[in-house]
C-alpha cells in the first residue's frame, strides 16, 4: 500500500507520522511543492517508510498523473486547493481523504467520483469531521431532529496577547474563517450570515468564558440532515479576540485587492497570512481544543437531547498540538478506515455518514481514543 500526503504542514505532517507508525508495512510520501520541506519534515518524522518529493498541487495533471502511482491520496493543503486535489483524485481513479476547508461544494463531484469508482471524504478534520461525525452519531439515533447546535476552537491554554491566539493551522484557511459568509438554518431554512456575527459568551467546563460566532463549519451537514429548526456552527475565542480581528478586517488587512506602495505592489491579506504565520505561530505555547455539540430531536413519543463534550490538551510527550490531534488523527484514522475496507462505499462521501454507521462510528471512535482522543457522551429525555 502506497499512500501520498499532500502538504506537510501543521496537519498533513502529524497524519502522514500517524500513517506511517498504524500502517508500518505501508509507503508513506511527503508531497508538497517545495521539495527542501518535504524533506525536512521527513527527517523529523525519521521513519523508513516515509519519503518525501515534490509535487505542484496548482497543476491538475501534474497532480492527477502523481496521485496515479498511489492507491490512496491525503489531500492536507490550503482551503482554495482542496476542490482541485478532490478533482486530481477522482481522474487519478485514486481514492482521498481530505482535510481542507475548501469554499466550493465537494457534492457536486459525487456522481464522478462514483463513475471513477472511487471515495472522497471530505472536511476530515476537527470541525467540520470530528463534530460532523459525532452529528452523525447523533441524528441516527433520532427519528425527528429539531436542532443541531456545534461549538469548538483551538486556543492557546492561556490568552495570549496581543490577539490572545495562537496559529495552531494554515493562517490563509484561519483568516478565512473570519471573512467568508457562514451557512446555517434557521426556521428549517439554509440561509448565510455575516462571518463573525452571532457573537455570545459561554462558559466551557475547565476553560472559562470564551466567546462564539458564527462561522462556516456546517459544510455537507446542510444537506445531509434536516432539522425543523435550526443547525449552526461556532468558533470559540477568548473573550475581545473578535474585536481585535473585526478591526483588522475593517482597516483592510483581510483585503485580496494590492495595494501599490513606491513601486511595491501586494495583497494586505498575503501580507497579514505572512505576518500572522510569522508573530502567532508559537509551538512552545500549548494549545488546548474545545468542543460542545448538542443536538435535539424525538425518537417516537420522547424528545431527547444528546450531547457530546471534548477538551483536548496538547502532548507535550510527542510535542504534538491538541489542533493536530484532533484534526490530524481524525484525517489518519479516516484514511486507515479506507486502507480497511471498514468504508467501502464510493463516491462522495460525507463524515457525517460515517457516524451514522454503527459499526464504522464504533471503530473510529476506538482508533480515536487510543490515540488520547476522547469525547464525552450523554443523553437526556427532556419535557
Amino acid at each position: 500500500m502506497r499512500i501520498i500526503v499532500l502538504g506537510c504542514g501543521n496537519i498533513g505532517s502529524v497524519a502522514a507520522r500517524d500513517l506511517a507508525q498504524s500502517l508500518p508495512s505501508s509507503g508513506i510520501v511527503l508531497a508538497d511543492i517545495d521539495k527542501g520541506r518535504a524533506e525536512k519534515m521527513v527527517a523529523e518524522i525519521g521513519l523508513s517508510n516515509v519519503s518525501g518529493m515534490q509535487v505542484d498541487a496548482s497543476n491538475h495533471s501534474e497532480l492527477a498523473a502523481t496521485i496515479r502511482r498511489f492507491d490512496l491520496a491525503v489531500g492536507a493543503l490550503p482551503g482554495f486547493m482542496g476542490f482541485r486535489a478532490c478533482k486530481a483524485s477522482i481522474s487519478a481513479k485514486v481514492s482521498m481523504v481530505d482535510v481542507s476547508f475548501m469554499p466550493e461544494n465537494v457534492m457536486e463531484l459525487h456522481k464522478e467520483a462514483s463513475k471513477a469508482d472511487v471515495c472522497v471524504l471530505p472536511d476530515c478534520g476537527m470541525s467540520p469531521g470530528l463534530g460532523s461525525i459525532l452529528v452523525g452519531h447523533a441524528v441516527s439515533q433520532l427519528d425527528k431532529v429539531e436542532s443541531v447546535h456545534m461549538l469548538n476552537g483551538g486556543l492557546p491554554e492561556r490568552p495570549m496577547p496581543p490577539l490572545d491566539y495562537v496559529v495552531t493551522w494554515s493562517s490563509k484557511d484561519l483568516i478565512e474563517l473570519y471573512t467568508r459568509k457562514a451557512s446555517i438554518v434557521r426556521d428549517g431554512k439554509v440561509v448565510q450570515v455575516p462571518a463573525t456575527s452571532g457573537l455570545e459568551e459561554i462558559v466551557f467546563p475547565g476553560v472559562g468564558k470564551l466567546e462564539a460566532v458564527y462561522t462556516d463549519g456546517l459544510r455537507t451537514l446542510l444537506q445531509t440532515v434536516r432539522v425543523s429548526e435550526d443547525m449552526w456552527e461556532k468558533s470559540l475565542r477568548y473573550p475581545g479576540h473578535i474585536n481585535k480581528m473585526n478591526l483588522l478586517r475593517t482597516l483592510g488587512f483581510f483585503e485580496e485587492e494590492p495595494l501599490h506602495v513606491e513601486g511595491v505592489s501586494l495583497s494586505p491579506r498575503r501580507l497579514t497570512e505572512r505576518l500572522l504565520e510569522m508573530k502567532l505561530k508559537k509551538p512552545e505555547i500549548p494549545d488546548i481544543v474545545a468542543m460542545l455539540i448538542e443536538v435535539t430531536g424525538s425518537k417516537g413519543a420522547r424528545r431527547i437531547q444528546l450531547r457530546y463534550q471534548m477538551l483536548d490538551r496538547f502532548d507535550k510527550k510527542r510535542k504534538v498540538t491538541a489542533m493536530a490531534r484532533t484534526t490530524a488523527y481524525t484525517t489518519s484514522v479516516v484514511a486507515q478506515l479506507v486502507v480497511k475496507k471498514s468504508i467501502d462505499e464510493k463516491g462522495v462521501i460525507p463524515p457525517e455518514r460515517l457516524g451514522m454507521s454503527k459499526r464504522v462510528y464504533a471503530e473510529f471512535t476506538n482508533m480515536m481514543k487510543q490515540r488520547g482522543v476522547s469525547v464525552k457522551e450523554s443523553r437526556k429525555t427532556l419535557e
